[in-house]
């Protein structure tokens, strides 16, 4: 194909198929990219004229890439990027009149301990900024940022796409909240023997913290996994459970509660908190923009 035949080519259509093959759902591409479900079920026809293969086809209840779809893919992505950032770059960026839409993923630490202050600032500097929050672990931000569903996140993290940056924001030191009306500090005897809550995002009822008690030889009993923050301050309230919770959760789950926090009574290896963005977005005036905001109220120790 010459250049002059990139004039039959709809970029829209393209973007439409990057989404089918990280969705592989009809219904959820139509919501990701507001548009309705006909009009992506034409658009999948028009590709498969366009590339000559039905790209995706029905397994069960859900559909799966051909492998030529995979190759078509595999070349376009990198294709796509350039043009994005080529694009993205071209434009000033005056947070004051700004329209754009960002969209950031959060575990749920930061989203719960971290976000407010920043969003306050966000909303005063761009008051005409739309942001879009995704829940974003460890296990689910590296298919976000591959997807370009999210520009940016923050997280603790481990694997990431190969284009993508990371920049360490913090320590995580971590406090243990508590509900009870007992004046007296936690001993490492009281520690291990109170039952246990914690915030689990895929339901395993351990995590570092217990390796940090098995190298001094101590192990917890965990009775209860929540998948988020929030429910910790009712939880907790008036109960023997306690619970191990980064110092910036924990500030705001003590606030206006009648929980506590305190230094656990064993050494903790603080993890890192982490922002990592899409390597296309990396010199995008807006990203970088929002990054700089991002990493100084995110970065703040308390």
């Amino acid at each position: 194909m010459n250049r002059n035949d990139l004039r039959r080519v709809d970029m829209n259509l393209l973007v439409i198929f990057e989404a089918l093959m990280f969705e592989k759902n009809l219904t959820r591409v139509a919501e990701k990219l507001f548009m309705g479900q006909p009009a992506v079920s034409a658009a999948l026809s028009r590709l498969r004229d366009l590339f000559d293969d039905p790209l995706l086809l029905r397994n069960g209840r859900g559909m799966e890439p051909t492998p030529r779809a995979v190759a078509i893919l595999k070349e376009l992505q990198p294709a796509m990027d350039i043009i994005s950032g080529a694009v993205s770059r071209a434009k000033d960026f005056d947070p004051s009149t700004s329209c754009a839409v960002f969209r950031i993923g959060l575990s749920d630490d930061a989203e719960f301990g971290l976000f407010p202050p920043l969003l306050s600032q966000l909303r005063e500097d761009a008051p005409g900024i739309i942001v879009v929050v995704r829940r974003a672990n460890y296990l689910l931000m590296s298919a976000l940022l591959a997807s370009g569903e999210i520009s940016v996140g923050v997280s603790y993290t481990t694997e990431l796409p190969a284009n993508a940056k990371r920049k360490k924001l913090r320590d995580i030191p971590c406090k243990v909240l508590r509900g009870d009306d007992r004046p007296e500090p936690l001993t490492l005897d009281d520690y291990c023997s109170r039952p246990h809550a914690m915030v689990s995002f895929s339901g395993d009822l351990s995590g570092n913290i217990d390796l940090d008690l098995a190298r001094v030889g101590r192990a917890r009993r965990v009775v209860l996994a929540v998948p988020q923050f929030s429910g910790l301050r009712d939880l907790l309230a008036g109960s023997e459970m306690i619970a191990t919770v980064p110092d910036y959760a924990a500030c705001a789950l003590t606030q206006g509660s009648g929980l506590r926090a305190e230094d656990p009574p064993f050494a903790i290896d603080a993890a890192e908190l982490s922002m990592v963005w899409s390597g296309v977005h990396d010199n995008d005036p807006a990203e970088r923009w929002l990054r700089s905001r991002i990493g100084e109220h995110m970065s703040r120790t308390l």
